[in-house]
């Protein structure tokens, strides 16, 4: 028998609610190779209590533009993220085949990326977070990001 708990967790962690966030982050990322290797960060960083708010609040402009460095300035902040990342495993791959499942991913095994399916008959609601986050990571290779946010891929 399962309790109250494992209940709860599964209710609010499910792929159907963060399987939108996956989709939203690879439309707005630029393809690269390995950028599968990113999607362990998505979740965690999204559903951050203290993170997922200044991702939300970051500006892509021409006059001010948010980069890494201005989000994550207080990397102390991130001293559990391994600990997120490791926990939200199982979630993201269910996220990731739920995605793929939805035609809203598509896999390019010779490159181990992930990109959005352009003519996708479904449609999938937009995670802002998600989206704004892609967009910071775009610049930068996932080497770099794992070695700035200090955590080891899995």
């Amino acid at each position: 028998m399962s309790s109250i708990v494992d209940v709860l967790y599964e209710l609010k962690y499910n792929p159907f609610e963060f399987g939108p966030y996956l989709a939203s982050f690879y439309t707005t990322m630029d393809e690269s190779e390995n950028n599968l290797l990113l999607a362990p960060l998505v979740i965690p960083l999204c559903s951050h209590p203290v993170f997922g708010k200044k991702i939300s609040g970051a500006v892509f402009g021409d006059k001010k533009q948010s980069s890494i460095w201005s989000i994550f300035d207080d990397r102390t902040k991130l001293y559990d993220l391994q600990e997120r990342i490791d926990g939200f495993q199982s979630l993201t791959e269910q996220c990731i085949q739920y995605c793929l499942i939805n035609d809203w991913l598509s896999l390019s095994e010779q490159s181990l990326s992930l990109r959005a399916c352009n003519g996708s008959d479904s449609v999938f609601p937009n995670q802002k977070s998600a989206e704004k986050l892609g967009r910071l990571f775009s610049s930068h290779s996932v080497v770099e990001v794992y070695a700035f946010l200090g955590v080891k891929p899995q």
